[in-house]
C-alpha cells in the first residue's frame, strides 16, 4: 500500500541478539532447569548401573561401578539424605554468614555512602577511572551495584562538566562486565568456593591431592584483575564512549518523562526490535548472580552524589572501624603462639587463619556497618541488627530455594559416579585429541562466555560447569581453584551483552531519560567497547599467572602438586 513504509532493515548484530533472546527465553528458570538435569542424571545413572558400567578413576586401584538412583540402593540413599544434601550444600555454610554481615553494611547505608564519596570527590580528569574502579568493586553490594552505581556516576559526571551518559553507561558496564572480581572478598567468592569444594570428592585423586578452595583462593588473581579492568574501563569511558556520544549529539540533560517512551518500548523507538515485540519481554525478570536474586524493574532509583555532614562523619567512623578491625586481626594472627597458625607455626598451605575467612569477612562488614549506622542514625542500637540481617536474608530467599535442588543435583552427581565417569571420559578425550595446556583453558572460558549469554544465573552455571569441568580438568592436573578462576572470566565479561539480563531493562530506562529513542541495540553497541578488552585482558592476566606459575591466592596454585 502506498501509505505504508517498509520496516527498517535490521543488522546482523541485532538479529543475533534477538535470536539469543528468543533461545534464552525458551530455557526454563534455574530451579526447573536443575530439576530436569537431576532427573536426567537419575535415569542415566540407573541405565548405566543396570548395564554394569564401571570406571577406573585416578587414585583408585579398583574400578568404580555406577550406581543408579532408581534402584533399591539409590532410593534408600536419596530418602535418607534429602535434608543432608540440602543443608550440607557447601555454599550455604559460607554465603549465609557473609551476606548477613554485608546486609548490615548495605542496609545501614555504609556501602552506598562509601561509593558516593569515592565518585563524588574524584577530580574531573580522574573521574572515568574512579567510576571504572567503583563499578568493578561494586559487586560487594551484589546486584544492588547495577541499580546504585550508574545513576551516581551520571550525577558525578554532570557535576564535573562531563557527559552524564558516559558515566551512566560506564558505571553499568564496569559493574556488569567485571562482576566476578573484586579487591575485597565477597559473598560471590564464598559461593563459588562452596560449589567447587562440593564437586571435588567425585575424583579421589582430587580429594587427596588438590587444595581445598576457600573464599580467598582466587584473591591475588582477583586483585590484579580488578585493578587492570578498572583502568581499562576508565580508558574506554574517557577515550571511546564519551567522545562518541558527544559526536552523536546525545543530550546532556534529561529530556523529561513526557518525551521518553515507556521502558518496555516498541518498534517506534528501537529498530532492532520487531514491531509489537518488547525489547525485554519480562520486565520483572529475575537475575541471579552469585548468591542474591533481585527483581529488576524499569525504574531509576533516587540518587544523590553529595553526602550530608552527618553521613560524612558516619563514613569516617565506619572507615575507622574497618581499619581497626583489620589491625586487630593482623595483630592476633602474628602474635607468637596464635591459634590461627598451623602446626608448623605458619599460615600456608592450610591453617586455622585461612579457615576463618568467613569469620574475618563477617567481622569487617558487620562492625563497620554497625558503627556507620549508629553515627548516621540509620541504626538505633543492637536491637536493629536482627532486622538488618533479616532484610539481607529476605533478599536471598530465592537462592535458598534454588540451593535445595542444586544440593540434590550435586549430591546425586557425586554419589552415582556419573561425575567420575564424565571427568575421566572427558579428560581421556582431551588427551587423545592432543588438547592440553592453556588452550584447553581458553576453550573452557569461551564455552562459559557463550553459555553466559543464555544462563545468567552465576550460581546455576557454575554448579553445572563445576560438576563436569573441575573433576575433568583436575585429572589433567589443574587445581580446582584455577578452574574456578577461569570460570570467572567467562561468567562476567559477556553478561552486559545479553538481552536476557533484566538489568538491561533498568539501564535502558535510565538511558532513555537522556536519549528517548534509545533501544536495546543502542545499549548493546555501547557495551561492546567494554566487553572485548575486558575479555581479552582478563584471559591475558590468567595466562600470565599460568605461565609464571603464580599463586592465585593464599595456598592456591595452578597445578596439583603430586
Amino acid at each position: 500500500m502506498a501509505g505504508t513504509t517498509a520496516p527498517p532493515r535490521r543488522g546482523l548484530g541485532d538479529r543475533v541478539l534477538t535470536r539469543i533472546e528468543i533461545l534464552g527465553n525458551k530455557l526454563p528458570e534455574p530451579f526447573t532447569l536443575f530439576l530436569i538435569l537431576f532427573l536426567v542424571v537419575a535415569v542415566l545413572s540407573t541405565v548405566m548401573a543396570l548395564l554394569g558400567v564401571k570406571i577406573t578413576v585416578p587414585g583408585t586401584d579398583e574400578p568404580i561401578a555406577i550406581k543408579g538412583l532408581f534402584t533399591g540402593e539409590g532410593i534408600a540413599w536419596f530418602t535418607t539424605t534429602l535434608g543432608e544434601n540440602y543443608i550440607g550444600f557447601p555454599p550455604l555454610v559460607t554465603v549465609v554468614p557473609i551476606l548477613l554481615a554485608i546486609g548490615i553494611a548495605e542496609k545501614s547505608g555504609f556501602l552506598s555512602a562509601a561509593i558516593r564519596y569515592t565518585i563524588g570527590r574524584a577530580p574531573r580528569w580522574l573521574l572515568p577511572y574512579v567510576v571504572g574502579f567503583v563499578g568493578v568493586v561494586g559487586s560487594i553490594m551484589a546486584d544492588s551495584a547495577f541499580i546504585v552505581i550508574p545513576p551516581l556516576a551520571a550525577l558525578a559526571f554532570k557535576a564535573a562538566g562531563r557527559h552524564p551518559v558516559a558515566g551512566l553507561v560506564g558505571g553499568f558496564a564496569a559493574a556488569g562486565a567485571g562482576y566476578s572480581t573484586n579487591i575485597f572478598p565477597t559473598s560471590l567468592d564464598a559461593l563459588f568456593a562452596g560449589i567447587t569444594n562440593a564437586v571435588i570428592p567425585s575424583v579421589p585423586l582430587l580429594a587427596e591431592s588438590a587444595a581445598v578452595v576457600t573464599p580467598i583462593s582466587n584473591y591475588y588473581f582477583n586483585v590484579v584483575a580488578a585493578l587492570v579492568l578498572s583502568v581499562i574501563a576508565g580508558f574506554v569511558i574517557d577515550r571511546i564512549i564519551e567522545p562518541r556520544i558527544t559526536r552523536q549529539g546525545v543530550p546532556r540533560e534529561e529530556v523529561g518523562a513526557d518525551a521518553a517512551p515507556a521502558a518496555t518500548g516498541g518498534a517506534d523507538v528501537d529498530s532492532s526490535v520487531p514491531a509489537g515485540e518488547d525489547p525485554a519481554p519480562n520486565t520483572r525478570a529475575t537475575r541471579e548472580i552469585g548468591s542474591e536474586q533481585t527483581t529488576a524493574e524499569a525504574a531509576e532509583p533516587a540518587a544523590e552524589a553529595e553526602l550530608s555532614s552527618r553521613e560524612l562523619r558516619a563514613l569516617s567512623w565506619g572507615a575507622l572501624a574497618f581499619l581497626l578491625v583489620g589491625v586487630a586481626i593482623v595483630v592476633f594472627a602474628l602474635v607468637p603462639g596464635s591459634p590461627w597458625r598451623n602446626e608448623d607455626g605458619g599460615f600456608l598451605p592450610t591453617s586455622p587463619l585461612l579457615s576463618s575467612i568467613v569469620f574475618i569477612i563477617f567481622t569487617f562488614f558487620s562492625v563497620s556497618g554497625y558503627v556507620y549506622g549508629r553515627v548516621a542514625g540509620t541504626v538505633r542500637g543492637l536491637k536493629d541488627v536482627p532486622g538488618l540481617m533479616g532484610s539481607a536474608l529476605k533478599d536471598m530467599i530465592s537462592f535458598l530455594v534454588l540451593a535445595f535442588i542444586l544440593g540434590q543435583f550435586i549430591a546425586l552427581f557425586n554419589w552415582s559416579g556419573i561425575g567420575s565417569w564424565t571427568a575421566v571420559t572427558g579428560a581421556e578425550a582431551l588427551e587423545n585429541a592432543g588438547i592440553t595446556g592453556f588452550p584447553v583453558i581458553v576453550m573452557f572460558i569461551v564455552l562459559c562466555s557463550l553459555l553466559n549469554l543464555l544462563i545468567i544465573s552465576g550460581s546455576s552455571m557454575w554448579t553445572l560447569m563445576a560438576a563436569v569441568f573441575v573433576p575433568m580438568l583436575g585429572i589433567l592436573g589443574y587445581e580446582p581453584a584455577f578452574v574456578q578462576a577461569a570460570f570467572r572470566v567467562g561468567d562476567s565479561a559477556t553478561q552486559v551483552m545479553t538481552p536476557l539480563n533484566p538489568y538491561m531493562v533498568v539501564m535502558l530506562a535510565m538511558l532513555r531519560k537522556y536519549e528517548p529513542g534509545a533501544g536495546l541495540g543502542t545499549l548493546m553497541a555501547r557495551m561492546v567497547p567494554f566487553v572485548v578488552p575486558f575479555w581479552l585482558s582478563w584471559v591475558l592476566i590468567l595466562a600470565v599467572f599460568y605461565l609464571l606459575g603464580l599463586p592465585l591466592g593464599p595456598g592456591a596454585g595452578i597445578m596439583i602438586q603430586e
